[in-house]
């Protein structure tokens, strides 16, 4: 089953880049380059528990798709997985895993799929389908990295918002 790994470290705290990850509109803005969006059914603001559904609508390859996926583990501030129940994929595990490490978070995205079609999605995944799945997810952890940093900056620097305008 193809899989990939996406790392980044964010300079913040471990509590407050998972939080944003499983928040469901910071997930939308960090995903918005897709004009992904947050669609019924499932939770629709707020951030994701266990036993949660999350729905999103996204272009991908210039087709509209809808995802589905239910939160099957969370163990704040460490790791959560979100697993799809409906989607194009035949079936995708989501791993978020979160890890101190001296002056910021290690924020690994674990994907693991299996796309439809038998042999014609096997060529897709080895043609195109891994490398998109890696700039997505490697594109919503920088947005996701750019939030962080810029919530904790406004957290611990009272005069950061000074400097902003």
């Amino acid at each position: 089953m193809p899989s990939i790994v996406i790392e980044t470290t964010i300079h913040a705290p471990a509590e407050l880049c998972f939080d944003l990850a499983r928040d469901v509109a910071a997930h939308a803005e960090s995903a918005s380059f897709s004009s992904e969006r947050i669609v019924e059914p499932g939770r629709m603001e707020g951030l994701l528990e266990r036993g949660d559904i999350v729905a999103f609508e996204g272009r991908h390859f210039g087709i509209r798709q809808r995802f589905v996926a239910r939160i099957t583990e969370l163990d704040r501030p460490i790791r959560f997985v979100d697993e799809m129940v409906h989607g194009a994929f035949r079936r995708l595990r989501h791993i978020h895993e979160f890890e101190w490490i001296g002056n910021g978070t290690l924020m690994r995205d674990i994907i693991e799929w299996q796309a439809p079609f038998g042999f014609i999605g096997r060529l897709a995944d080895a043609l195109f389908l891994r490398r998109h799945m890696a700039w997505f997810v490697f594109t919503k952890q920088s947005v996701l990295k750019q939030i962080a940093e810029c919530r904790d900056k406004i957290r611990t620097d009272p005069d950061f918002t000074s400097h902003l305008s």
